[in-house]
Parts: C-alpha cells; structure tokens; sequence
C-alpha cells in the first residue's frame, strides 16, 4: 500500500490549503510547460465537504506568467456526459470572469484540466488535448488571425483565443515513467511517489501527502474513500464483463425455446447477483486487512486500528 495520499482525495481535502498549492502548481507547471501561480479557489460544488462528492465542476484559479485564467477540474466518478460537462464548466468560468458592459476582447483565456479516474470515450494516448480550430470546409485552409489582430490580442492563432482542454487518463498508464509528465500520471494513478522522480510538485507532495500526517478522524474518512473506489472500479469491471457475457449467451440462444432461455437468464441473473455481493464483501475485507497491517507496522494502537477499520482486536492481533 502506497505511503502517500491519493491525488483526488488531497484535490478535495489538502491542497486547498494555502500552504499545499506548490504541488498544484507543480502538476500543471509540468502539464502546461509554464510557470503556474494559484491565486485563489473557488465556491463550487468540489470544495464542499462531502465525503464522496458526485459533481464536482471548478476547483480553483490559476496564472501562468501571462495572466492566462486556469480552469481546474477533477473527476472520480463514471459520467456519461463529461465530455458535454467539460464544456458547461468552460462556458461558465468564461462568463462568470468578464464584467458586465466590458468589450469581448476582455474575455480570458481558460485551460480545463481534467484528471479523471473512469474510462471516458475511446482512445490508446493517456494524454489528450483539445483546442478550436476553423477549417476552410472547400480549401481545407485553417482560419488565422489578421496582423491587427495578431497585435491587439497578442497571441499568433485564433485557436489561442478560445478554451483549450486536457484530458489525462490516468488508469490507462502502466508503463514505467520516463518524462516528468510520466512520473505525475504515475502518483495519480497509483499514489506512489518513485524515489527518483523530480517532476515539478513531487517534492512538495512528498513532504505535505504523507499518509502518517493525517489525523485518526482523516484516517478513517480516506479508508472509506478508498473502499468506495474499490467498489466503484468492481461494479464497473463487473457491468462489462456481464455484458460481454450476456451478449455472447444471447447470441447463442437464438432460436432455442422461449421458457428455456429465460430459466436460464433468471439462474444466471440469481448466480451474478450472489457472486457479486460476495466478490464485493471479500474485497471490502481485504482492503481492511490490508489497511489494518500498514496501520500496525506504523505503530498505532490497536484499539484505533479497530476503530478505524472495523476489524475486530483479535482479528487484529492475528495479522
């Protein structure tokens, strides 16, 4: 088990502390090829206190060295609809920082960074980014700025001009890091931390992410958070499987009779549903065995490890 804390956990509980910033900062120095600045977060839906948060939109503010607006966003949750949910929260933040009567060339540009822990759309890269372009739909040409305005808004092509998008899925890196991108992809994937990694922010998360500074109340909040991923990433695994499954037994069971393609589709029904609450139950028990051990090597009581993860002292002792 990894020593240090899960990114999408610290997203919502730590880095919003002031003093924690320098490890956003790192991530999206290292993801933009800029020197980042937080300003401030926001009052969205992910800075509120829930403890598996659904919908999260904007969590804070940032600047490059040009004054460019940052939209940061994180994401644990299988949507349907991010990709329609990345636009509503570009639109947003676009309207919401302009002044009423002020001119559109006032209008900021925005980056929204999303980091999500699902499998959204279809595709083989672990990084995608997104930005606007204008095409010529006879001459094939792209659309581009005219010297004046090349001037005034200070930037070289139209697509600079309008938001632009980064998507890292960050459950589809299994290799070994070889960029400091590559090494931050691997702490959000895994929530570890390689001695020899220096990308930007590691060292910061090294000293401000370590499991061991959080308090016995912290504990137990983020072991819950784990186990509501673990079951998550199941019934998700789960759902497929039985697609395929059902999907092969369907083709296959064509023109057979009627009642008995249904007996069977009403045993197989019975039959995932129980092995699915027991595979469920196992996991639940192993991650808190596994928890429990970690919690033991560090030298916490055992009463608190009971308190923590519901196993009983004895169980405990037996460990």
């Amino acid at each position: 088990m990894s020593n240090y804390i899960r990114f999408d956990w610290a997203m919502k509980r730590l880095l919003r502390n002031k003093a924690n910033f320098a490890v956003l900062e790192g991530l999206l120095t290292t993801l933009l090829r800029d020197r980042i600045k937080i300003q401030k977060l926001l009052e969205s839906e992910s800075n509120q206190e829930e403890e598996f948060d659904k919908y999260n939109r904007v969590d804070l503010l940032a600047e490059d060295s040009k004054g460019t607006l940052l939209l940061i966003e994180i994401q644990n949750n299988n949507e349907y609809a991010y990709f329609q949910r990345m636009l509503f929260g570009t639109s947003k933040l676009v309207t919401e920082y302009i002044n009423r009567g002020e001119g559109y060339d006032k209008v900021r540009k925005v980056y929204s960074i999303n980091i999500v822990y699902f499998s959204l759309g279809h595709g083989k890269d672990i990084v995608y980014h997104g930005k606007t372009e204008f095409r010529g739909i006879h001459q094939n040409d792209i659309l581009e700025l005219s010297p004046f305005q090349r001037q005034t808004f200070k930037v070289d092509t139209v697509s600079q001009l309008y938001p632009e998008y980064y998507i890292l899925k960050v459950n589809d890196f299994n290799q070994v890091a070889q960029t400091p991108l590559e090494e931050w992809i691997y702490y959000l994937n895994t929530g570890e931390i390689p001695d020899q990694a220096q990308a930007p922010g590691l060292n910061a998360a090294r000293e401000r992410l370590k499991l061991d500074r959080m308090s016995k109340d912290e504990l137990k909040a983020y072991y819950r958070h784990l186990d509501n991923i673990v079951i998550l990433r199941d019934n998700i695994n789960t759902e497929r499987a039985e697609g395929r499954a059902e999907g092969r037994a369907e083709g296959r069971a064509e023109g057979r009779a009627e009642g008995r393609a249904e007996g069977r589709a009403e045993g197989r029904a019975e039959g995932r549903a129980e092995g699915r609450a027991e595979g469920l139950e196992a996991g639940r028990q192993e991650e808190r065995r596994q928890n429990a051990i970690r919690m033991k090597a560090k030298g916490f009581p055992t009463q608190d490890i009971a308190d923590i993860t519901g196993l009983s002292p004895e169980e405990i002792d037996r460990l």
